[in-house]
């Protein structure tokens, strides 16, 4: 299974804000971002051409680490977007906020999508009452996640839920049993991802 392993911390100074990709650790004085607030590498204090595909690009980058996403599969939402009605933009963020890993975090039940991505995977959630281990899982209204009977993990997950602030509207959440329900699919208003998704849209259309 692929996935990105390189410094989170270099990622957000290369989009040149928090993208909370640590956790508890994006909230310290630790923060890389608090430390360097230039963009990593030899020449990152230098001065960059601001070009309209440069910032396109970096608009994409920034949304595919944000999810935690590598580019193949990032350029498969939004195909599948664009082949949805509505927004493709719009389209674009509902999918990777749909995903499970993502989900784990928006109900507080994860400290950071690479957490989330790694409890999925050692198979300590289900859904409707079966055992998922696939992180890029699109969750749908009415769906039931629920973390597994006498699994080890409970107490990192309510480590978890300890620095969970305001649950999204779509989402439902039982921080006591550790049950949440999807209740329907995100509107745009409720994705708190700092993207503008439009520039990724512009970019892919050419």
């Amino acid at each position: 299974m692929a996935r990105d392993t390189g410094p989170q911390c270099k990622q957000c100074r290369r989009e040149g804000q928090k993208l909370f990709l640590k956790g508890e650790r994006c909230l310290t004085d630790k923060c890389g971002v608090e430390r360097r607030s230039y963009p990593p590498g030899e020449h990152g204090r230098g001065r960059l051409k601001q070009s309209e595909y440069r910032v396109q690009l970096r608009e994409k980058q920034k949304a595919r680490r944000y999810y935690g996403v590598l580019e193949r599969q990032f350029h498969g939402y939004y195909v599948k977007a664009s082949r949805q009605p509505g927004i493709t933009g719009e389209n674009l963020l509902a999918l990777l906020e749909c995903r499970l890993d993502n989900v784990l975090v928006r109900l507080g039940f994860a400290a950071s999508r690479r957490q989330g991505r790694q409890l999925i995977r050692h198979g300590h959630w289900t859904v409707n009452g079966r055992r998922v281990d696939i992180p890029s899982y699109q969750v749908r209204p009415g769906d039931v996640i629920a973390i597994k009977a006498e699994t080890p993990a409970t107490r990192v997950v309510r480590d978890a839920t300890e620095l969970t602030g305001q649950i999204p509207a779509w989402l439902q959440a039982d921080h006591e049993s550790l049950t949440a329900k999807v209740l329907r699919k995100p509107e745009r208003r409720e994705v708190a991802a700092p993207v503008q998704e439009q520039l990724i849209v512009e970019l892919y259309s050419k």
